[in-house]
Parts: structure tokens; C-alpha cells; sequence
């Protein structure tokens, strides 16, 4: 009991107070999407690079494995190359990773990033600018399809071009993001698997990666079922807006994440 406590305390200290520089040495990524964990050896994403921009640093971090950090670089490239507007970066991870604010459950591990998928074309933004940008929703209000007046086919562009990065395990968007690729892609469609609809991200896609290799403390997620995902599981997701699933037994609070033990060292070293 006494164990479980402590490993909680360390929990909510690195939610409240993170480290603000990277845990020195090798790669090393500790947990996983169920767990929580931590990250140490990451790198941090510029603030602006070819086709990108980051926002909103007063409460975002931009922290991640290195290979987490060169995909994003590597999608800028690719998405400015095909003629696509920049596109903003929200958060990745804290230096060490760990709990984040606003919610999060995942971003803890280094290997999540959240991209905007506003397709206007976008001024580079003053320091001041970046910290009050909105990034825009593309579904509608009553989030049964999107919006089109800020959908075109740019969205669906910046959408497979993340899909094809190396190692990504998933991307999130709004279930009528994914409705609407369903509808309309042609063609190639084996990368619509990796696009998996989430609640929320109607205005940014989670983009996943995979443990990098050698990585043996970072547990990684199932993968997505075979097929496009354009199927009677997608229909699920509106369903929910008129006929909300009752809970079959007594409603009990979710527990807190324990994080793993080795997680203690990296995201508390003074502790």
C-alpha cells in the first residue's frame, strides 16, 4: 500500500510540475498508452520549420523521442512540397514525459503528436500571435458531418501524407473526419486502417508512432483491425449522439494511473 501511495504522489507531482530539461542519456521510453510513462533522451521540436509552426508554447510542450521529432519535420517537408499551407503543432510531450495537463491520457511517452487540420493559408506568427491562435474545427456543429465551408480536399491530403510517415500506429480524428475520407477517397484506401475515429480532434489529428525499435520498456498498442474502418463500427460513433449506451452495472470512478516504478528516476531526479 505503502508502494502504491508513493508511486501516486510521483504521479501527481510530475502532472502539477514537470521537469523542464530532458533526462540526459540514450533513448529510453518507459510504459505505454494504458500505463502512462515517461521519455528519456527526448528532443525538442523547433518552433517553426519548413511547413510547420508551433502554438500556443505557454502551456503546450514539444517534446519527444528523436524519431518522433524528425516525422513531424519530415511531414512539413512532404506537405509544403504538395503544396499544402503550414499546418500548427500543438502538443507532443514534457521533456521527461509524463501526465500532461488538459486531460490528456496519452502524450506521455514522446511518441504523440496533435496537428492542426485548418487548410487556410497562414501568416508566420509573432510570439504574441502564437499563444492566442485558435485552431480551427473542421465538423460541423452538430457533429454529424463537416463543416464545408472549411473542409477541401487539403484536410484529406495532410491526412494521408501523416498516414504514410514511418512507423505511425494511428491517427485520430473526429468520427465525421473519418465519415467524410470514407466517402470520398478513391483509389489507394489501405491507408484509411491507420485513421481511426476518437471523440473531440475535430480541429487537429493525434498522430501515433510505434515504439521505436529496441525500445523493450515501451509497450506497444494493439494495432488497428484489418480493413479500411469504413464499416458498421463507424456508424457506432453516431449512434452515440441520439442513443448514448447506459451503463450496464453501478457507475464507479476511473482510478488514477500508477505510473511504472522506473518512471520514478527520470521524472522526479531530486526526489
Amino acid at each position: 500500500m505503502r508502494h502504491a501511495v508513493l508511486l501516486l504522489t510521483i504521479w501527481l507531482l510530475a502532472a502539477a510540475a514537470p521537469v523542464n530539461t530532458p533526462a540526459p542519456g540514450p533513448l529510453r521510453i518507459i510504459g505505454g498508452e494504458a500505463s502512462g510513462g515517461c521519455i528519456a533522451g527526448a528532443e525538442r521540436l523547433p518552433p517553426g520549420g519548413t511547413g510547420f509552426q508551433t502554438i500556443h508554447l505557454g502551456y503546450s510542450s514539444f517534446w519527444g523521442a528523436p524519431q518522433t521529432i524528425e516525422r513531424v519535420k519530415l511531414l512539413g517537408v512532404q506537405a509544403h512540397a504538395a503544396g499544402l499551407a503550414d499546418f500548427y503543432v500543438e502538443d507532443i510531450s514534457h521533456p521527461r514525459g509524463g501526465p500532461m495537463a488538459g486531460g490528456h491520457a496519452s502524450h506521455q511517452l514522446g511518441l504523440d503528436v496533435d496537428v492542426g487540420l485548418d487548410p487556410r493559408p497562414k501568416p508566420a506568427l509573432t510570439p504574441a500571435e502564437r499563444e492566442t491562435v485558435e485552431v480551427t474545427s473542421v465538423v460541423a456543429a452538430n457533429r454529424r458531418g463537416i463543416d464545408p465551408a472549411r473542409w477541401n480536399p487539403a484536410v484529406a491530403a495532410l491526412i494521408k501524407l501523416a498516414a504514410g510517415l514511418p512507423d505511425v500506429d494511428r491517427l485520430l480524428v473526429n468520427p465525421a473526419i473519418k465519415r467524410q475520407l470514407c466517402q470520398e477517397v478513391t483509389g489507394d484506401r489501405g491507408w484509411l486502417r491507420w485513421v481511426r475515429p476518437w471523440y473531440g480532434h475535430a480541429a487537429h489529428m493525434h498522430i501515433s508512432f510505434k515504439c521505436p525499435a529496441g525500445q523493450t520498456d515501451c509497450i506497444p498498442m494493439p494495432p488497428p483491425p484489418p480493413g479500411d474502418g469504413c464499416d458498421a463500427t463507424l456508424q457506432w460513433w453516431f449512434d452515440q449522439l441520439d442513443h448514448p449506451s447506459k451503463p450496464t452495472g453501478p457507475v464507479t470512478p476511473p482510478k488514477p494511473r500508477v505510473l511504472p516504478a522506473a518512471c520514478a528516476a527520470i521524472l522526479n531526479p531530486g526526489g
